[in-house]
């Protein structure tokens, strides 16, 4: 069965495809865009590796006439995504372009305009690029045409959606116990072009600032997400799903086919792979995702299973299939070591769950960032 292993490029200097398909997987799936980040990389030539907001090709009049075009990162004159999709070529294998889409520090900083507006009216968060404004919705279709004429059998791509109060820059503090309500509540967009999509939206902006300044006074935080503000998320849903299909259609164009990536897993159990409460589609709202309607759109589907125990894993995988219905392609990404898995067949009975409960392909994230005895797991 066809697998997949996430790849930066970064960490392919000095390393062929062919070592990187040893671990045990069918193709690469290589990060052509990505976002700032600083990575403990076990195996690279840089033991910590920061990562920076861009492009690893050259733009090449793929975003003529737009605002916004994202920086190109250093060595992208090389070409590095043409020589590793000649080496895969020859190897006979699939290499999917991963791009992050609305995430993107650098964009927000430059244009503050086109990134969330929160219920006070701060532009608080310069990663995340608001889904609804039409620079960004311009931009999304023209950086999944770009990365697919890359020469890639698929775009697989993340962020695009809206994006949560808890991820926004990436050097973030409070001492403030929000708790779960308020914490959602800051993380809503209520700029111009979300309020003239979205019904209700001056009192659910309302109702917003009135919970979060409650909690940021010295009141108690309130785990409850009020009715107005989650009728309000929900109703976000036709903006990212409108947005995926003008994504796809533009891959399409191209010859190739999009990748959607759900990030709700990650959301839930990130930090230590112990999600809890429903399971994540039945939370994909809260970032205006709704896989059902998504499965209309998009041929392919990305799930992330970041979760330590199997059960949890065959559940996530079940929920969705049945949101998804049988003709959407479904991929679990598992993290086959810290903080999910402690051995190979931990990470084997992960796969068989997933495979078991309707995941149509397992992938794995990533290999920059675990030792290579850890990737070893994969092939068992």
């Amino acid at each position: 069965m066809d697998s997949s292993l996430y790849v930066l490029v970064e960490d392919l200097r000095g390393v062929r495809a062919a070592q990187i398909l040893a671990h045990g997987v069918s193709s690469l799936t290589v990060g052509a865009a990505y976002h700032r980040a600083r990575d403990v990389t076990p195996h690279g030539r840089s033991r910590v590796t920061f990562r920076h907001d861009g492009v690893h090709f050259p733009v090449d009049g793929h975003f003529d006439g737009l605002r916004l075009v994202p920086p190109v990162r250093e060595g992208a004159e090389e070409r590095p995504l043409r020589a590793l999709r000649e080496e895969t070529r020859a190897l006979g294998v699939p290499l999917h372009g991963w791009g992050v889409f609305l995430h993107n520090t650098t964009l927000g900083l430059a244009f503050p305009d086109v990134t969330q507006q929160n219920c006070f009216g701060d532009r608080a968060a310069p990663a995340d690029l608001c889904p609804s404004h039409p620079d960004v919705r311009a931009y999304a279709a023209a950086l999944g045409r770009a990365i697919a004429r890359q020469g890639m059998d698929s775009v697989v791509a993340e962020s695009l959606h809206f994006g949560t109060f808890g991820h926004g820059y990436h050097h973030e503090r409070s001492f403030v116990d929000l708790g779960p309500a308020a914490e959602f509540a800051l993380g809503l967009c209520f700029c111009d072009h979300c309020r003239r999509r979205v019904p209700r939206a001056d009192a659910a902006r309302d109702a917003a600032s009135g919970l979060a300044a409650s909690v940021l006074d010295g009141g108690p935080p309130i785990e409850e997400i009020p009715d107005v503000l989650a009728e309000y998320a929900r109703a976000r849903t036709p903006i990212v799903t409108s947005l995926a299909a003008e994504v796809a259609e533009a891959v399409a164009a191209e010859g190739s086919q999009l990748t959607f990536i759900d990030l709700t897993g990650a959301t839930k159990g990130y930090a230590d792979g112990r999600p809890t409460g429903a399971p994540a589609a039945a939370d994909a709202w809260k970032l205006g995702i709704d896989p059902a309607s998504l499965a209309g759109v998009v041929p392919s589907y990305a799930i992330l299973c970041y979760a330590r125990e199997s059960g949890r894993i065959a559940e996530d995988v079940t929920a969705y299939r049945a949101a998804l219905g049988p003709d959407t392609a479904l991929r679990a990404v598992l993290r086959p070591g810290h903080p999910d898995t402690v051995s190979a067949e931990h990470l084997a009975a992960k796969t068989e769950a997933a495979r078991t409960a309707g995941a149509d392909t397992v992938d794995f994230y990533q290999y920059g960032l675990v030792p290579l005895p850890v990737l070893d797991r994969i092939k068992g």
